[in-house]
């Protein structure tokens, strides 16, 4: 049952071929006899999930109007607020923490009768690139066990590809729902930033973050999309805009892509490199136009990412000081121990590293000369996709570097970590949309994920495109 897509499952739903009640129940065992080796779930709702389950049973019974996802499980990841539920962050600070309210996109997917399955692992406070940061549980990669799951996401990833539930959401400040999503052989989406609500998403970086879903299609994740995207009075950086559903099909008639010519050299693996290719081939085949673009600044994404992102970091996580929120050092002699030992013992190691990079980079005499410079670098990045998005409708590049690596194999560095974000940060300083898609395996069976992008606000002709590429690649591997 598990293994249906999202589409299959609603139908059956729809048809009364199975209930909201068993196919929750399928979702709560499975949880709970793979979670254990897998480590996706921080905390699951029972007993939560189940009443919602069969409140849908009964308005179905009684023939009562139900929502787009009305009887669907969904995981949450564990920096987005729950009322009544724990929210950690993956952290020994938010450990005890009890949200006191929905976060937004909680809110429209209890409206569209989906069902709020659990909260998933991350990286502490979403940084990371394979949730090793995590300092309440390991997540392990469901295709080989001995393989990261990729982050800050990984616990959302991990859950779709365990089939514990259809769906997921994640956050993705850099790469952390793309990135996951290629090592675990998933969609995973970043919508364009201020298409969903961050109210109630935990803030990384601030101008950065944007909450998305994973599924094992694309369908499965537009149907996602459709619920959570809206505007939102409580965040003063969600869009006002036309509801859109992201459902509708035209199946990529006369698509322009652009190949990204800068992330097609370096460090790609031969294997991801041939798998780009082979997709380049087929969209040819098919009818599209496929030309080469390029992004003239890429090369410095990566630095002005990790400026921005730690300096966001630094001032959005001032607020975890041992006084308003959980964990308080409890052999402090006076204030300012206080605030020393609460965040000394509260954050690892990765959270600490971040946080002084930002004060650094944010500090007086080095403020014109890394932040403002990065942000500088960052307008020339969105120049660079604006020229390009009038050549064509998408750019097609790789989604990382590498497939999934072992773990401890890039703790000790942490800019071999950071540089598995290379191909996806360019989407998060510029704010555009793009999505992550399954293209096949390497030769040692583990998945490679190809990334789509399209410019600001073209969400719906992104997922349309990505149907496109998804019918191609699972024609050839039908027909392989």
């Amino acid at each position: 049952m598990l293994q249906k897509t999202t589409s299959e499952l609603i139908e059956a739903l729809e048809q009364k071929d199975i209930t909201a009640q068993a196919l929750t129940q399928a979702s709560l065992d499975r949880i709970s006899s793979e979670n254990n080796t897998v480590g996706a779930f921080l905390s699951v709702d029972e007993e939560g999930a189940l009443a919602a389950a069969a409140e849908v049973d009964r308005k179905r019974q009684a023939g009562e109007a139900l929502g787009p996802l009305a009887g669907i499980p969904v995981a949450i990841k564990d920096n987005i607020n729950i009322k009544g539920l724990k929210t950690t962050c993956g952290s020994k600070f938010m450990e005890a923490f009890t949200s006191p309210y929905d976060a937004d996109v909680v809110q429209r997917l209890r409206s569209a009768d989906a069902i709020l399955i659990g909260k998933t692992n991350l990286d502490e406070f979403a940084m990371g690139s394979s949730t090793e940061h995590s300092a309440l549980m390991k997540t392990r990669n469901p295709v080989n066990t001995d393989y990261v799951p990729g982050g800050s996401s990984g616990g959302s990833a991990a859950a779709v590809a365990a089939d514990m539930t259809p769906l997921s959401l994640g956050s993705d400040t850099g790469g952390s729902i793309r990135q996951p999503a290629s090592f675990c052989g998933l969609v995973g989406l970043k919508p364009t930033y201020g298409l969903v609500s961050r109210y109630g998403l935990v803030a990384f970086g601030s101008s950065l973050d944007q909450i998305g879903p994973f599924s094992r299609d694309v369908d499965g994740a537009a149907r996602l999309l459709s619920v959570i995207a809206g505007h939102d009075p409580k965040d003063a950086t969600s869009a006002k805009r036309e509801k859109e559903n992201y459902t509708t099909r035209n199946m990529g008639a006369g698509l322009r892509v652009g190949i990204v010519r800068e992330f097609m050299n370096g460090d790609l693996g031969p294997e991801i490199k041939a798998a780009m290719e082979t997709v380049v081939a087929q969209l040819k085949d098919a009818g599209a136009t496929v030309v080469e673009c390029s992004l003239p600044h890429a090369e410095y994404a990566v630095p002005a990412y990790y400026l921005v992102a730690t300096a966001e970091a630094s001032a959005n996580l001032a607020r975890f000081d041992g006084v308003r929120y959980s964990r308080r050092s409890p052999d402090a002699r006076n204030l300012k121990e206080m605030y020393l030992k609460s965040r000394s013992e509260g954050f690892g190691a990765e959270v600490k590293r971040r946080i002084l990079l930002g004060t650094y980079c944010l500090s007086s005499g080095y403020y014109e000369g890394y932040y403002l410079n990065a942000q500088k670098t960052r307008s020339l990045i969105t120049g660079d996709f604006n020229a390009a998005f009038e050549k064509v409708d998408v750019l097609l590049s790789p989604t990382c570097p590498s497939t999934a690596f072992r773990f401890g194999e890039k703790t000790e560095d942490p800019i071999a970590m950071y540089l598995s974000d290379i191909y996806t940060v360019m989407a998060n300083l510029s704010g555009i949309p793009a999505i992550s898609l399954p293209a096949g395996c390497d030769s040692a069976g583990l998945p490679i994920g190809v990334q789509l992008m399209a410019n600001h606000f073209q969400d719906a002709r992104l997922l349309d495109s990505a149907r496109f590429v998804e019918s191609l690649i699972n024609a050839s591997v039908v027909s392989g």
